[in-house]
């Protein structure tokens, strides 16, 4: 049986008692944080641990959007300016410059054992979008974040990564930090369906989402969308997305109640997977049980995401850093 959840691990290095944990309780996948890297042969190392762990080639999760979400950096890894000022400096270049920017980040990440990643952004930058959030968009139109996130999930699946668009239904309406406070959005529901939705309904054939920790009064306005069957109703129906869908981090601050509590609610809602990110055990073992197993439709769909991984298409390397970089610079210097 496999239990409903993705789970981070504390260190670098495997200890004894989480390799054990993870052995007996099986979670879906894995999902790593820059605490958890130091070289790249010690990074092949744990995610080795990881799915020798479990005894299967289990899933293994980064945020690397680049930018201030980038958990892997120098000196070992590239670093890459926030995703908002590369579309700006990219121009009408912006797509192709963001798939080559997630050509060379799903590189990176396939040499290393990671082959899923939490991209692309599919929310749209508002003036008023809170500061954590607003640089690692795509745009501030329906229609530029829709081109450029088709572009970076494109790129991650020419890597062989599999994509995780968020913050499903739409995160930029948030004014304040969801890791902090729970986010209000009081927008009416046309105007969420028109603008917001738009860029998950149009990428809504990707195999892997994250739910939002938004309440949007318009649907449900007593729970965050993560725990709100009616937000679930609106990504399945209205959204049309059908792929597997994860909770954002379940120990952020815009959550209400124990971890037990939040698990329970995201999986009742209809969340497939509960996402949980800091590696303390007693609070895993918590979530685990909440969370339950991956069964029914969960199960198919966790299935079908696995199916669509593929092998990394060839690449040269040098010759996409530098169409990259002359993309760029062409726009910032021309």
């Amino acid at each position: 049986m496999t239990s409903a959840t993705i789970l981070g691990c504390l260190g670098p290095r495997l200890r004894a008692d989480e390799r054990a944990f993870y052995a007996d309780v099986q979670p879906w996948g894995f999902i790593l944080f820059a605490r958890n890297f130091e070289t790249p042969d010690q990074a092949r190392r744990l995610t080795d641990a990881l799915r020798n762990a479990v005894g299967r080639d289990a899933p293994i999760l980064i945020d690397q959007e680049g930018g201030r979400v980038q958990r892997i950096g120098p000196p070992h890894w590239r670093q890459y300016m926030p995703p908002l000022d590369q579309t700006v400096a990219a121009g009408a270049d912006a797509a192709r410059a963001m798939y080559l920017r997630f050509r060379l980040i799903a590189a990176e990440l396939r040499d290393i054992g990671i082959d899923v990643n939490c991209a692309p952004m599919c929310d749209i930058a508002e003036a008023g979008t809170h500061a954590f959030l607003k640089n690692r968009c795509y745009g501030t139109d329906v229609e530029t974040v829709t081109r450029v996130a088709r572009a970076a999930a494109d790129g991650l699946r020419d890597g062989g990564v599999l994509a995780v668009m968020k913050h499903m239904p739409g995160h930029g309406r948030a004014f304040v930090d969801s890791h902090l406070d729970l986010p209000v959005v009081s927008e009416q529901a046309q105007a969420l369906q028109a603008r917001d939705f738009a860029p998950f309904r149009a990428l809504n054939d990707l195999p892997m989402a994250m739910t939002a920790h938004i309440v949007f009064t318009a649907f449900d306005p007593g729970n965050p969308a993560t725990c709100s069957p009616e937000m679930i109703r609106v990504i399945r129906q209205d959204i049309g997305f059908d792929g597997l869908l994860m909770t954002d981090d379940i120990t952020m601050q815009a959550m209400q109640g124990t971890l037990a509590q939040r698990s329970g609610a995201a999986r009742g809602a209809g969340c497939d997977l509960v996402l949980h990110c800091n590696g303390d055990l007693a609070e895993m073992q918590e979530v685990v049980a909440a969370a339950g197993t991956l069964d029914g439709a969960g199960l198919a769909r966790a299935g079908a995401a696995l199916a669509a991984r593929t092998l990394p298409r060839p690449i040269d390397i040098a010759a996409t850093e530098a169409e990259f970089a002359a993309l760029l610079q062409s726009r910032v210097h021309g």
